[in-house]
Formats: C-alpha cells, sequence, structure tokens
C-alpha cells in the first residue's frame, strides 16, 4: 500500500524535532548576527523589545565540525524520508535486497543510477504506479549490452504488486525465486538467456493473470509443471534451449495458448493433443516419439510448425500443406508414405529432408521458397513446374539422396536455369547432373547401380 502523506509528515516533524534540540545548545557557541548587534543598539531605549546583548564567544573548531555534521545529517535524513514518502517502505526494502544480489557485467553501467538517497521509482528499470513498483526491467535494454550477474533475489516474489519483469541476458545463475508465485499479479516473465538453473517454480502456472512465460537459453531442468496446461490466460510458452525432460502436459482445448516454443530439450514420449488456438508450435531436437497425424489437422491457424529432429513416424496429413505457414520444418524424423498436398504450398521454407518419404515429388510444392526434399526414398521424375519454378518462386530445391530417374523439362523451360540452387546428385539418372551442391551432400554422383534397377522402369 502507499504510505500515508501524514505518516511521513509526522516522521519528518520528530526528526526535525529531535535535531532541533541538539543543535539549540550550540546556537550559544555562534557568533550574534548583526540583527543581534542591532538590536542591542536599539536596546537602549527599547530594552522590553530588543534581546538582551551577549558577549560573542570564540568559536572554536570542533564546535563548528559538529554544527556542519549535523547539518549534512538533516539533508541525508530529508532525502531517506523524502523517498520513502513516494514509494511503498516493502518495496523499498526489497529493490535494497535485489540490488545487493545483482551487479553490472564489465561494460554494463545500469546500476551505476541506482541511488536509494533517492527516488526509487525513477531508478533505470523501476516503473511504479500509486507508489508501487509494478514492473522492473533488470539490465541495459541496448544492443550487446554485457548484462548482469549474480542472482535472483527471493526479495522479488515480495513486491507484490508487480506486473511484468524482465532480465537482459547476462550471466544471472541459480534458481528462479520460488516467491514470485505470490506475485499475483504479474503478466509477463522473461529471464532468457542468462545461467539459471533447477527446476521452473510449480507456482507460476497457478498465476491468474500471467500471460508470457519466456525462461529459454537457460539451464534449467526437471519436468514441465503439469499445471501450465491449465494456466487460464497463459498464451506464450517460450522455455526453449534448457534442459527440461518428461513429457509434453495435456492442454484442455480451450486454453489461449498461441506460442509454444520448447525445442532443444530432452522431452520425451508422444504429441499430446494441443490447443487449436496456436500459432507457433517449435518441439525440435527432443526425443518426442509416435505418430502425429491425429494431432495436426486441429492446428490449422500455425504459420510456425518445427518438429524437426525427433522420433517421430507416419504420415504428414495432407491438411499440413494447406495451413497458413510461413516455414515447415519436419526434417530428421521418421517420417513416410507419400507426399499428398491438395493445393499449391505456399510456403517460405519446406523442410521435409531426412525422412523416408516415399512416392513421386508433388508439382505442388513449386510454390514454395525454399524446398529440401533431400535424403528421402521418392522416385520418377523431377516435375517440370518444379524446374520451372527456378525462374521464379522457388529459389533452392535440393532432391539429393534420392532414387529419381530424370528431370521433365518442358516446352516453356528448354533448360534448367542458370545458376539455380539445384542439388540433384545421388540419385539414379543415367547421365548423372552435375548441379551445384552443398559440401555435405557428398562427392558421389550417382547412387551404386544395384540400388538402381528396382526404380526404373
Amino acid at each position: 500500500m502507499t504510505p500515508p502523506r501524514d505518516e511521513a509528515t509526522t516522521l519528518l516533524a520528530q526528526v526535525f524535532s529531535s535535531l532541533v534540540r541538539t543543535v539549540a545548545p550550540l546556537n550559544d557557541l555562534a557568533p550574534p548576527s548583526p540583527l543581534e548587534t542591532n538590536s542591542h543598539a536599539r536596546s537602549i531605549k527599547t530594552p522590553s523589545l530588543a534581546r538582551p546583548y551577549r558577549q560573542p564567544i570564540a568559536v572554536d573548531m570542533e564546535s563548528t565540525c559538529c554544527f556542519s555534521l549535523l547539518r549534512t545529517l538533516v539533508l541525508l535524513l530529508l532525502l531517506c524520508v523524502a523517498a520513502a514518502a513516494t514509494l511503498d517502505p516493502a518495496d523499498f526494502l526489497e529493490l535494497q535486497a535485489v540490488r545487493k544480489q545483482l551487479e553490472d557485467m564489465p561494460g554494463s553501467h545500469f546500476f551505476s543510477a541506482w541511488d536509494f538517497t533517492a527516488d526509487p521509482c525513477e531508478f533505470p528499470g523501476v516503473f511504479c504506479a500509486s507508489g508501487r513498483v509494478v514492473a522492473l526491467a533488470l539490465g541495459e535494454p541496448r544492443a550487446g549490452s554485457p548484462g548482469l550477474r549474480g542472482r535472483l533475489d527471493p526479495a522479488l516474489g515480495r513486491l507484490s504488486a508487480l506486473s511484468e519483469l524482465s532480465l537482459v541476458p547476462g550471466r544471472v545463475a541459480g534458481p528462479v525465486p520460488d516467491g514470485l508465485a505470490r506475485c499475483r499479479d504479474l503478466r509477463f516473465l522473461a529471464l532468457s538467456k542468462n545461467l539459471l538453473s533447477g527446476r521452473i517454480p510449480a507456482g507460476l502456472a497457478s498465476l491468474p493473470r500471467l500471460r508470457t512465460l519466456d525462461l529459454s537459453y537457460n539451464r534449467l531442468s526437471g519436468p514441465l509443471p503439469p499445471a501450465l496446461a491449465d494456466a487460464p490466460v497463459l498464451s506464450n510458452i517460450v522455455l526453449c534451449h534448457n534442459q527440461l525432460s518428461g513429457h509434453l502436459p495435456r492442454f484442455r482445448d480451450s486454453a489461449p495458448l498461441l506460442r509454444l516454443d520448447l525445442k532443444r530439450n530432452n522431452l520425451s514420449g508422444s504429441l499430446p493433443p494441443l490447443p487449436p488456438s496456436l500459432h507457433y508450435l517449435a518441439l525440435g531436437s527432443n526425443s518426442l516419439t509416435g505418430r502425429v497425424d491425429a494431432v495436426l489437422p486441429r492446428l490449422n491457424r500455425l504459420n510456425f510448425l518445427d518438429l524437426s529432429s525427433n522420433l517421430f513416424s507416419g504420415p504428414i496429413p495432407a491438411s499440413v500443406f494447406g495451413f497458413p505457414l510461413e516455414t515447415l520444418q519436419l526434417q530428421r524424423n521418421a517420417f513416410a508414405g507419400p507426399l499428398t498436398p491438395r493445393g499449391d504450398v505456399a510456403v517460405a521454407v519446406v523442410d521435409l529432408s531426412y525422412n523416408r518419404f516415399s512416392g513421386s515429388v508433388p508439382p505442388q510444392l513449386a510454390s514454395a521458397g525454399r524446398l529440401y526434399l533431400n535424403n528421402n526414398r521418392l522416385t520418377g521424375v523431377v516435375p517440370a513446374r518444379l524446374i520451372h519454378g527456378l525462374s521464379g518462386r522457388l529459389q533452392l530445391l535440393y532432391l539429393q539422396h534420392n532414387f529419381l530417374t530424370g528431370i521433365e523439362i518442358s516446352p516453356a523451360v528448354a533448360a534448367i536455369p542458370l545458376g539455380a540452387a539445384l542439388c540433384l546428385q545421388y540419385n539414379c539418372m543415367v547421365p548423372p547432373f552435375q548441379t551445384p551442391c552443398p559440401l555435405k551432400a557428398g562427392a558421389q554422383g550417382m547412387r551404386p547401380a544395384d540400388q538402381c534397377p528396382q526404380w526404373r522402369s
């Protein structure tokens, strides 16, 4: 709560009263003022109105120093009282505790202005309303700032009016304070790219107003709190690049989740049902298994999908290619079966490489921007529409390490466009096409003959 002004005034009055009692005896040591001298001159005629003349007494150095010290003390006390009068006393103390646990990395000057004789609401990164700290942005927001080091003090959880807490990238270590679960107004929590470790506090999932939880690029471990799936308004969960383990929680259909980013962890198990509200789903580089054809069709609002580098298997639903996607990354799994898009696939990046897809190359993929189909089991000829696409929207076409037998050239395209990013090596084409390929495609131009006859007509 905001400290009452009457209390601040009372405290100030008590300070003045105490100091006046202390300083008053020193008045006799001070030389008379000109006003007092003039009063003496007038006292001859009006003794009742004038102050009796006192013989000036020499002021020694000790008395002068004492007087100066007390005057300085008065000023300091006034500053402290003024600061306390604008910020809740509890928040004032919690900010001091937070400051003691953190320091600037070399090259950072964030805390240089945190002078607690001034109003903390004027500190960089501190935002107040009605005498309470409502937002705390720790660290310089400039690009390239080295950030902070130290630990997050449990006192953060006692800033009970806090609605936003962020931390710039740096070297802040230790656990995420459990006490943050007491900040019932917390809406935004972003502590990414530091050295935080331990488990994610389970209480964060119960915060009624939390919308964004970003603890990415840290060293957090343990399972995901199951209650995250039931958080009432949580729409952004960004926990990528940690060491989290266990299974994904099962989200309710009505969850308002828009972004779920859990890539580069140690998660396992199958893909549970996810809310259709999702726009961004990134689960790459985990150990997830099983089929996805029962889960993905419901996620028709996705504009980013990354399931790469897992152990998923089975077919890819045709409906996925019709989502409003900008990026589709399904590489390095065990997906199998034919590719069956229902219409043109106008996706900027389609990466289906390093799987077990079979059948022919769909011509509808010519509308993509960058198309990676390498290292699969695709057969037949490369459709003319794909070759023609290299003169338009299609910027890159990787088809190496398949079982393709030729290229279909249409009358409109008599040859492969010069400079096209097309890789066809290690297929079953005779003679093999010599096209510029990435180094990782290998040096071999054609599959061994004993691997190809079964695919030729």
